[in-house]
């Protein structure tokens, strides 16, 4: 094995180990700040005091791994041999020139998605899904979700953690019987930026929880943003399927894009 090849096997052990402390610590955040409730309703409130850093140093400890990962991924992207704090692009064959300088992006984690899918899950979401989703909004963003039961869409942008293969301009969505098509002509959840979004009912909020219809994620997505979904502002009347209505069968493949049950 080459020296280069070593060193992109052991980035890629990384990557998978900096995911997993990512939902793991999310794990126990959850797990801390039931406990911290629980004994702040008790009245023990200098022992909540003592407890209440350790919250914040695994959010802090997360941003930081999140921070990290991030980095990595760049460096997988951009190559080991090649500089990633700033560097040129240069369109070639005609096509416009041009240049811009690499900004690193940081994200920031807002909290934490709950599903019941650990292996799999469904290509887009399932609203009739009669199991529980939650989104568990970190406390110090509490406020942000002021008003926001009055609608009765919302849109969720999550950070794709289980994603580690490397994004491909081209391909072949479950739904193009075997054709390609451009990454951004498509939904697939693998991309040059690991961000996901979805489109779900909004049930109810209670405190920091907000319950939704069915999600396409995996349990312990990271939540980035949440969104209202606003009548006349977000549905367009002229939208179309675009390529999906070229495809052989391609009302069959709408019951699969709306999740609506179907026997075939």
């Amino acid at each position: 094995m080459n020296e280069k090849k070593s060193i992109n096997n052991e980035i890629e052990k990384i990557n998978k180990m900096l995911q997993y402390w990512i939902v793991h610590n999310n794990e126990h955040i959850l797990e801390n700040e039931t406990w911290f409730k629980k004994i702040s309703e008790l009245g023990l409130t200098k022992i909540a005091k003592e407890l209440e850093p350790i919250i914040s140093y695994t959010k802090e400890s997360n941003k930081r791994i999140f921070s990290a990962l991030k980095k990595l991924k760049n460096l997988e992207t951009q190559g080991i041999d090649r500089k990633i704090e700033k560097r040129k692009f240069h369109v070639e064959h005609g096509e416009h020139k041009y240049k811009k300088e690499f900004t690193d992006i940081h994200f920031t984690q807002i909290g934490i998605i709950h599903t019941p899918f650990i292996d799999s899950a469904p290509y887009q979401p399932v609203d009739n899904d009669k199991d529980n989703f939650t989104l568990i909004v970190d406390p110090e963003y509490t406020n942000g979700l002021d008003k926001l039961d009055r609608f009765n869409y919302i849109y969720v942008l999550y950070y794709l953690h289980k994603i580690n293969r490397k994004p491909k301009m081209m391909v072949s969505p479950p739904w193009a019987s075997g054709n390609e098509v451009g990454v951004f002509a498509s939904r697939s959840p693998v991309r040059p930026n690991q961000l996901g979004l979805s489109i779900v009912r909004l049930k109810k909020i209670e405190r920091n929880v907000i319950y939704t219809s069915g999600l396409d994620v995996f349990d312990g997505t990271p939540l980035l943003d949440i969104k209202p979904y606003i009548k006349d502002l977000d549905s367009k009347s002229d939208a179309n399927y675009g390529w999906i209505e070229s495809e052989k069968d391609w009302e069959h493949l709408i019951l699969h894009i709306k999740g609506i049950p179907h026997n075939h």
